[in-house]
């Protein structure tokens, strides 16, 4: 029974894409603005059938953490439900992805209506050189810089492998850094569709001030979103009904 639950979320992930991509082409076709309000009414729809078709509730907690302004955000990274959620999180999203992305259909478009930033990770210092020079214009503008660590998904509790991506944007832009934890491999596997019922937590943790040393920020980053990561695994189980969480899109 769940792998038939599975196989139908799948299609209703992946159809939703094209779906309301295509729908939403012309809004997004004028405007960044335009583009985002597709992507998160795509968020929605994708995470309306995580819930009812495969029983995944996503929590949110540490909501008084979320920043308004321009800051970075460093997110842990499980699962592809991981960048869903800034859409529904954030108020000005821009996300640093990699440059495959961009040749995706329909999601590579987005992509780029939405100015993320593409990264080609095998170029090493001339990426990270283009990142911080696409991230600038948009801290400027009062946007939040979402970045994974890791640069890739990892599987719950595997040792960690910060990438220097995100110390150089906290040394060059000189804005806090709010680090995000989360539990979502769990249930949502980093690759297949070996989906299964439970409860995504995701929480956001105290932001990061500027000014430290690499080493000490580093130290931070890493220690904070991996304890309280950590932390999370062995609650994704069902919600009883009675639960008092504030859920995402509930």
């Amino acid at each position: 029974m769940n792998t038939l639950r599975a196989l139908a979320f799948a299609v209703w992930l992946y159809g939703s894409i094209a779906v309301v991509g295509i729908l939403g082409s012309p809004i997004a076709a004028f405007s960044r603005q335009g583009a985002l309000d597709v992507a998160r009414a795509w968020a929605h729809t994708a995470l309306f059938g995580a819930r009812w078709i495969m029983g995944i509730t996503i929590v949110v907690e540490g909501r008084e953490h979320i920043p308004q302004n321009k800051a970075i955000i460093a997110i842990k990274h499980q699962a592809m439900v991981d960048t869903i959620l800034p859409f529904l999180l954030f108020h000005q999203p821009i996300m640093v992805l990699k440059q495959e992305l961009v040749s995706a259909p329909v999601y590579g478009w987005f992509a780029m209506r939405m100015q993320m930033i593409p990264v080609a990770r095998d170029t090493h210092a001339s990426a990270l050189k283009a990142m911080l020079r696409a991230a600038r214009p948009h801290i400027e503008a009062g946007r939040q810089i979402v970045i994974f660590p890791e640069g890739t998904r990892t599987t719950p509790g595997a040792p960690a492998d910060y990438k220097p991506g995100v110390a150089a944007l906290y040394k060059d832009l000189a804005v806090s850094v709010t680090p995000v934890a989360l539990n979502s491999g769990v249930v949502w596997p980093a690759k297949g569709h070996g989906y299964r019922p439970g409860v995504i937590t995701v929480r956001v943790l105290p932001s990061i001030p500027p000014g430290l040393t690499r080493a000490d920020f580093m130290a931070q980053l890493e220690q904070r979103i991996e304890s309280a990561s950590n932390g999370l695994l062995d609650r994704a189980i069902p919600l009883p009904p009675t639960a008092l969480a504030r859920e995402l899109g509930g």
